[in-house]
């Protein structure tokens, strides 16, 4: 069966993708760090003077994030972020927790002291961040490090959020499966990132289990003990996934539409 060519990068055909593409990718990251928040109305207009483009490519990029399901077109109020299921936050990070921690057996006997070292830092920066106030939104604690960016992070992400995808690509690294860290990217991307930050922000007792289950997680790689480091990373990932999930259950969808 014939198919089309796929157009030149160098075409007008090839240029618009690419352009629907980073539109798409500028939209997606203002979404995930909650500087537009979920139940927020994406007006074209406005998304395109913020961008500076013009509406078409606002508009295909819209239906590229709409069959992503990030977004989603509602009756008299158009393209809003989608405020995820429940379900979907327990299915997805159920998946997540088994990804996880097939990187931590990869990683294991490939992790080095510098690396447990930077593990160890990017945790206490959670730790310090996190005993902020108002973190979700970008301020950092007073006296808080900075925590070194990473290519899963949005440049807008909270201080926590930084540090916490910190520890984790850095396992995802070093355990040296490129699609492997693709997919566990993916499953993050699913959802507004800066939700766990309010996750934590909220509950002080899931913030320090957030923080030690971190700690027993470079316990176990230092130990070299691969069925170890999965089995503590699966705990920390399938906990992480249930507080967001009751997060979205405690909160009705009136709260974000209106």
């Amino acid at each position: 069966m014939d198919t089309a060519p796929l157009p030149d990068a160098d075409s007008p055909a090839g240029k618009g993708k690419a352009l629907v593409d980073d539109t798409a990718a500028a939209i997606r990251a203002r979404i995930l760090s909650g500087e537009i928040p979920i139940g927020a109305q994406l007006r074209q207009v406005e998304l395109a003077e913020l961008l500076g483009v013009s509406r078409t490519p606002v508009r295909e990029a819209l239906r590229q994030l709409q069959a992503g399901g990030l977004i989603e077109v509602l009756p008299n109020r158009g393209a809003v972020v989608r405020v995820p299921a429940p379900w979907e936050v327990r299915e997805a990070y159920e998946i997540r927790a088994e990804l996880e921690g097939l990187a931590c057996v990869r990683a294991v006997h490939a992790v080095t002291p510098d690396i447990l070292r930077e593990l160890r830092e990017a945790n206490e920066t959670v730790r310090a961040v996190s005993s902020g106030v108002r973190d979700a939104g970008g301020g950092a604690a007073p006296g808080a490090g900075s925590s070194p960016a990473t290519p899963n992070t949005s440049p807008n992400a909270s201080p926590s959020t930084s540090a916490n995808d910190c520890f984790h690509t850095l396992i995802h690294t070093v355990a040296g499966n490129r699609r492997l860290a693709r997919a566990i990217k993916d499953v993050n991307e699913a959802f507004p990132r800066n939700v766990s930050a309010l996750v934590l922000q909220d509950n002080p007792r899931h913030r320090e289990d957030n923080i030690r289950e971190h700690e027993r997680i470079v316990e176990a790689l230092a130990a070299e003990d691969a069925e170890r480091a999965r089995s503590e990373m699966k705990a920390h990932v399938i906990s992480a996934g249930e507080q967001l999930a009751r997060w979205y259950e405690q909160r009705s969808a009136t709260v974000f539409r209106g």
